[in-house]
């Protein structure tokens, strides 16, 4: 009798495998639909996650087709009459819905932050070929290494017109997000002297305000702006080589983090499909 017992439940726990092998799959396709969504700069991929997630946490969907329409009085009388009590709705667990929101918010800024990069990646390509720009990502900010010789001239912080010219990009993925940008001037440890700067302080100084006054220009709002000189004391390679010095005159746009939202999934935005197609009209400052 107990070998008969010991073989039901055998027989009974056989299928039990598929309940952890259905939350797997479940959590394998979220995983695909965010790594879909954010490779490439596409406002439709990005509609794709916010519903696949919205499906995945148990959030309704916002894209639903709209209810019929009520039907005449006298049916919806003897609707009401004839339809059953519904069963009161439990309430959701605190827990799990604020540990739900915070993944939702999670997920979206991770892809907002991801859409920006790849809008500077797009518009910024012809430089970065040439090795002029180097952008990345790091941690919650997004880099954006601008050479000195693409902006300015030797000792000098007016901005050239290949300098306007990317800069203009960069301010028209800047524009629609709320982010702060922190722009730094970098020079070599050559001393420099001339009537208009006295020391590398004052032209590292020079040249991030000259780029900030630019993006201003371009529409990014001042508030969100802030020009740092540091000098020499930043280097990014040996100054005993020229091609050392050489990377170390450079303009470094930093695009911080922030806890506001920088793009709704829902927002349709000109540049979806990345401003590198149609070239700004730059104005100048």
């Amino acid at each position: 009798m107990a070998r008969r017992r010991r073989r039901r439940l055998e027989e009974d726990n056989q299928d039990r495998w598929l309940v952890s092998y259905a939350d797997f799959i479940t959590l394998l396709f979220a995983f695909f639909v965010v790594m879909y969504s954010i490779s490439s700069v596409n406002e439709g991929k990005y509609r794709v996650l916010s519903e696949a997630m919205n499906l995945v946490f148990g959030e309704p969907d916002k894209t639903q087709a709209a209810a019929p329409p009520p039907p005449p009085p006298e049916a919806a009388v003897d609707r009401v009459m004839e339809a059953p009590v519904a069963p009161p709705v439990e309430a959701e667990d605190p827990t799990r819905a604020r540990l739900r929101k915070a993944a939702m918010e999670a997920l979206q800024k991770a892809a907002s932050q991801q859409r920006v990069y790849d809008e500077l990646a797009i518009s910024l390509q012809e430089w970065t070929d040439r090795d002029l720009v180097d952008i990345r990502m790091n941690g919650d900010r997004i880099e954006v290494d601008m050479k000195a010789r693409l902006l300015f001239s030797s000792g000098d912080a007016t901005l050239s017109r290949g300098a306007r010219e990317a800069l203009a990009l960069v301010a028209r993925s800047l524009v629609p997000i709320p982010n702060p940008v922190q722009v730094e001037g970098h020079t070599d440890n050559v001393p420099i002297s001339n009537l208009r700067y006295h020391s590398n302080w004052e032209l590292s100084a020079a040249r991030a305000a000259s780029v900030v006054q630019f993006l201003q220009s371009q529409g990014v709002p001042p508030q969100r702006l802030a020009a740092v000189g540091r000098g020499e004391y930043h280097p990014i390679a040996p100054n005993d080589t020229e091609e050392g010095r050489a990377r170390n005159r450079r303009v470094t746009l930093l695009i911080l983090g922030t806890e506001q939202r920088v793009f709704d999934p829902e927002q349709v935005v000109p540049w979806a499909e990345g401003p590198a197609l149609e070239p700004p009209a730059v104005s100048e400052p």
